[in-house]
Order: C-alpha cells, then sequence, then structure tokens
C-alpha cells in the first residue's frame, strides 16, 4: 500500500509549499501538483496522479477543497477511487475511505449531494410553472422571426452568401437555413 499525496492552488498568487509540508510530513511516495486550477485550466498533476495508483494505494489531500471543484465531483470521484480499490483521505477534514467510518461519511455526504440536487430541481420546476403560469416562456429568445426572415432574404437577393449573411445576422449556418425554410410556409 502506498501513499500519494495532492496539492493543488486556485490562484497563481497562492503558493503550494503549505500542502506539500503536509503532505511530507505524512511520508508520501510521491506529491503531485497542480497551479491555478480553475475551471477551464487543465490539471495535469491530478491525471497523472490518476494513472500511477493502484488497487490498495491512498490519494491524500491536505482539504477536500483542494481536490473536487464542487461537492458533486469529489463524491464521484471517490466512488471511483472504492470501485477501483484504492482509499482517500482528507488532513484536515479528517476523512479516511480506507475505514469503516470514514465511509459512512462520504456516503453521508453523498446523500446530501443527491438531496440537494433534487431540491434545485423541484425549484426550478416550480419557477418555470410560475413563470408559465404569467405568460413567460423560459429559456433563450429564439433568432428565428418573421422580421429576421425577411431580412435575411433581402440580403440574399441583393448577392450576399448564405454563410455572410448567417455572420452578418449573428446566426448559425443551420439557424439561417430553418429562418429560410420557416419564412417559405
Amino acid at each position: 500500500m502506498t501513499t500519494y499525496g495532492y496539492a493543488r492552488v486556485s490562484t497563481t498568487g497562492q503558493t503550494l509549499q503549505s500542502q506539500i509540508d503536509a503532505l511530507a510530513a505524512i511520508d508520501c511516495r510521491r506529491i503531485y501538483q497542480d497551479a491555478a486550477g480553475g475551471v477551464g485550466d487543465s490539471r495535469s498533476g491530478i491525471s497523472e496522479l490518476l494513472e500511477g495508483v493502484t488497487r490498495g494505494d491512498t490519494i491524500v489531500v491536505v482539504s477536500l477543497d483542494r481536490f473536487g471543484r464542487s461537492l458533486a465531483k469529489l463524491i464521484a470521484l471517490i466512488a471511483d477511487f472504492d470501485q477501483k480499490g484504492f482509499g482517500f483521505r482528507s488532513l484536515r477534514e479528517q476523512i479516511d475511505t480506507t475505514t469503516p467510518a470514514g465511509r459512512l461519511i462520504f456516503q453521508i455526504f453523498g446523500a446530501l449531494a443527491e438531496f440537494e440536487r433534487a431540491r434545485i430541481h423541484e425549484r426550478t420546476l416550480a419557477g418555470l410553472a410560475t413563470a408559465a403560469a404569467q405568460g413567460r416562456k423560459g429559456g433563450r429568445p429564439s433568432k428565428i422571426n418573421p422580421k429576421r426572415g425577411k431580412k435575411a432574404r433581402e440580403m440574399i437577393a441583393s448577392g450576399l452568401t448564405k454563410e455572410g449573411t448567417a455572420r452578418a445576422l449573428d446566426l448559425s449556418r443551420a439557424t439561417l437555413y430553418r429562418l429560410l425554410k420557416d419564412n417559405d410556409r
């Protein structure tokens, strides 16, 4: 059984050193790192870590928020770890999925996350029903309307290509063709 550490900071102004020190203190064989791991940034450190972990190994982080960007994603990762036969520890929260108590705590987290997703879904449906009762329709306004169709036909009749017309009207080609088709009726 090998213990691997993972450290991550969210911005370039932060330092990994305190996390590295805490992970080194518990004798992690290797510590993988990612910096400035925003939503759009790649996390090569975590990818490399997950490629090297095998059954019986344990991944250790200083804090849960250093590993997962959301509770739902964190729970999915830990469930995947459990299926693959390796453990997970968080030092700050004192969670260790290699123990029965640690697995129980994580199952409770999972149940809470599922409950919150269901509540969000219920609130969304209630909001949509209220809006519909008030005559409002949800979603983005349609780009397909008679006025825009007339403008598109005029542009094409004046010699502009369909691609150029779509660009000028800020439409995809598919939307332009639907617009033209709808106005043929």
